[in-house]
């Protein structure tokens, strides 16, 4: 049957899965224990035989049995030979199939990991339920970063980002809108959380190439990846998150091919409630955008869940492709369940849906699926093709072995760690301390030099003055021996006193004897004789001495 995937039968009527019909997506619904699983690992053989990879996420850790062949020893293996030889599987052979095996963790199979970057601030937001205005501040940081190209690989540079943002944020809030440290805040502790949930192993490089979920094996056929998710599951958040991040990742790389001969990958996406449970209107009109569109870049997207109504009506409206295991009418809600989904299916006038999704045994489900001509067909209660791999886990030797055989062995299982934006923001900030440093010591130095020049000229000014005072006195004292030495040099010496007193006494001798002989010759005669004479000559006497002296 190379043209579709056989499904199973209905009263001896091969029911088949059409390839050039199987991007047009689809849902396996049944509640706990009805055969949904065993559905998807039959349905996922059929691709992966087909040369179409596979993608799927192992939450309960069993379909890991899918790298293995079944087993006759395996405790229901006559159950399926039975199935197989009633719908007429024949040969019905056991068989392996090429798995690949990823785990977030890097603890089961090879780490995926993806940047902040590419998960963007949409999704972040959801992972770490934001409010509007928490998620505007996430949009600031995430657009700063990208006009400084500055990378976001890991949280640690988200971190970064964000205390930088909170630092700055009267500068950025300016620019492109306010930006509160409680919002930042707020952010940073719904980080610690995802990381302390083991979110960090999941951001970080070598980042996924999406191109190495799409190989085949020598023999032509689709690798099959298998997520752990079983340890995944514990964080709900973070499982549904990373899932709309794959889709997204496959819708923007993959090219536009339209609707091809079959599928270039189909995933499948277990317990898909959770990636609408609580989700804004925002992320569902995003989920709702990829899957209307990822359909032409030849991925189908195939839904599993318990409840039919657990999908929106606008995502369940693109699942073209139904297989309904059996619902319980326990309660209204389950009622409500059964009626939405008998009314999806294109009608048959032979069968009651709405009674017999009720009735369905395990391993019994209502199929429709799209025709040739992309009309569905007639709803068939249908006994589900049973798997020729193992239904099970696999013990971790095993997974040893298929892991060290993978396709991308060693490729993703060292972690680098490139200079990006904390590694950046943290030398800018060294740098900025450095230069703040420095520019208080240059201040300090010229304080100081400051103060010393102050203290120098003090210093000077008074050695100045200094100089100016013994200067003056110097010069006073100058003045004071040039004074005194003119008074020194102003007396008479001992030899000129004397010959000063032998002058004036000779002088005072020849004055008498002068004035004795004009006496005489004036008035003729001794003075003694002569009153008057005598008077007169006395007088000049006197006079002519004071003369001589």
């Amino acid at each position: 049957m190379t043209d579709g995937i056989f499904l199973g039968a209905s009263n001896g009527t091969p029911q088949t899965l059409n390839l050039k019909r199987a991007n047009r997506h689809g849902l396996i619904a049944g509640a706990t224990g009805t055969g949904k699983t065993v559905t998807l690992q039959s349905i996922a053989e059929g691709f992966s035989a087909q040369g179409v990879p596979v993608f799927m996420a192992d939450v309960k850790g069993d379909l890991a049995g899918i790298s293995m062949a079944g087993s006759p020893t395996f405790k229901n293996a006559d159950k399926l030979v039975a199935r197989a030889a009633e719908i007429g599987l024949d040969p019905y052979v056991y068989s392996d199939n090429p798995a690949t095996f990823w785990d977030l963790y890097g603890e089961q199979g090879h780490p995926i990991r993806t940047t902040v970057s590419e998960m963007g601030p949409l999704l972040l937001a959801r992972l770490m339920d934001l409010n509007e205005t928490q998620e505007g501040v996430l949009n600031i940081a995430f657009r700063y970063a990208d006009e400084e190209q500055l990378l976001l690989l890991d949280l640690a540079d988200l971190q970064s980002m964000l205390a930088y943002c909170a630092e700055n944020a009267d500068t950025l809030s300016a620019k492109y809108g306010n930006i509160t440290k409680a919002s930042v805040g707020t952010i940073q502790r719904q980080l610690l959380q995802l990381d302390s949930q083991g979110g960090a192993a999941f951001f970080g490089e070598p980042a996924l190439d999406i191109h190495d979920f799409l190989k085949v094996d020598e023999k032509g056929r689709g690798y099959i990846n298998v997520l752990a998710a079983d340890k995944l599951m514990q964080s709900p958040k973070l499982y549904s998150t990373f899932l709309l991040w794959l889709l997204s990742e496959l819708f923007e790389t993959m090219p536009e091919i339209g609707d091809p001969e079959k599928p270039s990958l189909v995933f499948f996406f277990d317990e898909a409630h959770l990636l609408f449970t609580d989700a804004p209107e925002a992320l569902e009109d995003k989920i709702e955008q990829v899957v209307r569109l990822i359909r032409s870049k030849g991925v189908g997207v195939y839904f599993i869940t318990q409840n039919p109504i657990d999908i929106p009506e606008a995502v369940a409206g693109q699942l073209g492709n139904r297989v309904q295991h059996a619902l319980r009418a326990f309660t209204p809600r389950d009622q409500k369940a059964i009626k939405a989904a008998a009314e999806t299916f294109r009608v048959n006038p032979d069968l009651d849906v709405e009674t017999a999704i009720t009735e369905l045994k395990v391993g019994e489900a209502l199929v429709s699926v799209l025709q040739e001509d992309g009309s569905p067909s007639i709803v068939q209660r249908t006994l589900m093709a049973p798997p020729r791999s193992r239904l099970g886990p696999i013990d971790a030797k095993e997974r040893a072995i298929i892991r060290s055989i993978s396709p991308v062995d060693g490729k993703y299982d060292t972690e680098i760690n490139r200079e990006s934006a904390a590694e950046i923001l943290a030398a800018r900030g060294q740098a900025a301390a450095a230069a703040a440093q420095a520019a208080k010591a240059q201040a300090e130095a010229e304080k100081t030099a400051a103060v010393q020049a102050k203290v120098e000229a003090k210093a000077r000014e008074a050695e100045l003055k200094e100089q100016a005072r013994l200067a003056a006195a110097a010069e006073k004292e100058r003045l004071r021996a040039e004074a005194a030495a003119a008074r020194e040099a102003a007396k008479p010496t001992a030899l000129g006193r004397a010959v000063q007193s032998a002058t004036r006494s000779a002088a005072s001798t020849v004055g008498r004897q002068v004035a004795n002989e004009i006496g005489k010759a004036v008035f003729g005669g001794s003075s003694r004789k002569n009153t008057g004479g005598g008077l007169v000559g006395g007088l000049v006497r006197g006079i002519l001495g004071g003369l001589f002296k």
